[in-house]
């Protein structure tokens, strides 16, 4: 007898005749081995052939996007910045925003005058680095342009906080005919633009020397900074030691100055940053507990399969009564 339900093999049929059982062997027919013996070789070839072009995908996925691209000559790439320790960059740390009202601070005073931050408005800013009536102020300092009315002409009024912060020039035209015939980007996203992120616009900052180095060519305009694809850039050094005055007393020097409007743009590039890190603890939180429940289940549901022994039993024959 079998024990819980177990069958013989596909090849194996018990004939009954005359009460007795007796185990015989047939043999499957031609069209039935032969579908036998090509299944499993065609579900070989097709999982190869599966794999084969997975690998030859990822192989040319990476070959298009998975390394660096790097200039002709280390003058055309720049010099590569430092790697700084921020803090903000580790999965459990968060935006200093005594840094990032410091930061605002420096670009409002130093970095507004040529570069617009034309994603931020300035909603954005409360509860980050201001306080509603703080960002309410600072709206109304601007002036911005109203619905037209019934003759169609259109009035000024004061900025709000669903207003955007004002771009320093009316259009880029403006901007190129005041820096020179260069346009200063928009900050907005800059720390994502650059190869580098916050060190490479640290290191821009501070890079800055007092004299060009001895056999370095910079062309008319241009002012030389090693950490600039070309070391020819537009813009000349702007942030110098007390250039502005903080409001919690820490020393304005270059650095500080730097470091503080760094931290800034990479918040404005990404003000999301500190829910998104949150989430990701309570995603992982929670699908932990989901994984450990989930292994709980598996094996309970199948506890009474995996232990089960099967065993075959041979029926006996019955004697011959001659």
């Amino acid at each position: 007898m079998l024990a819980r339900s177990c069958l013989p093999s596909a090849r194996a049929v018990g004939v009954v005749r005359n009460g007795a059982v007796k185990t015989t062997k047939r043999a499957a027919s031609s069209s039935s081995s032969s579908t036998e013996a090509s299944t499993p070789f065609r579900l070989n070839m097709a999982a190869a052939a599966a794999t084969t072009a997975a690998v030859g995908s990822m192989a040319w996925y990476y070959y298009l996007y998975g390394h660096e691209l790097h200039a002709m000559t280390p003058a055309e790439e720049g010099l590569h910045p430092t790697q700084y320790p921020w803090v903000h960059r580790q999965f459990t740390k968060t935006f200093d925003h005594q840094a990032l009202r410091r930061g605002f601070q420096v670009y409002q005073e130093v970095c507004s005058s040529c570069h617009s931050l034309s994603r931020i408005p300035y909603r954005a800013l409360v509860g980050v680095t201001h306080t509603v009536d703080e960002v309410k102020v600072m709206a109304e300092e601007n002036e911005y342009d109203s619905e037209p009315n019934d003759q169609g002409d259109i009035e000024k009024r004061p900025g709000k906080l669903s207003d955007y912060l004002p771009n320093p020039y009316k259009n880029d035209e403006a901007a190129r005919a005041a820096n020179n015939g260069a346009l200063p980007p928009d900050l907005s996203l800059i720390v994502k633009a650059r190869h580098g992120g916050c060190d490479y616009v640290f290191s821009l900052l501070t890079g800055y020397p007092d004299e060009a180095p001895a056999g370095a060519v910079v062309q008319e305009g241009l002012n030389f900074n090693p950490y600039f694809p070309g070391t020819g850039i537009a813009m000349a050094r702007v942030l110098f030691n007390d250039l502005v005055e903080y409001e919690d007393g820490t020393p304005a020097s270059t650095s500080q100055m730097a470091k503080d409007v760094v931290e800034f743009l990479n918040w404005a590039a990404e003000p999301e940053m500190d829910q998104r890190k949150k989430m990701g603890w309570k995603v992982i939180a929670l699908t932990s507990a989901l994984w450990a429940v989930s292994v709980w289940v598996k094996r309970y549901k199948w506890a009474h399969l995996k232990n089960r022994k099967l065993v075959y039993t041979p029926p006996v024959p019955r004697a011959r009564h001659h």
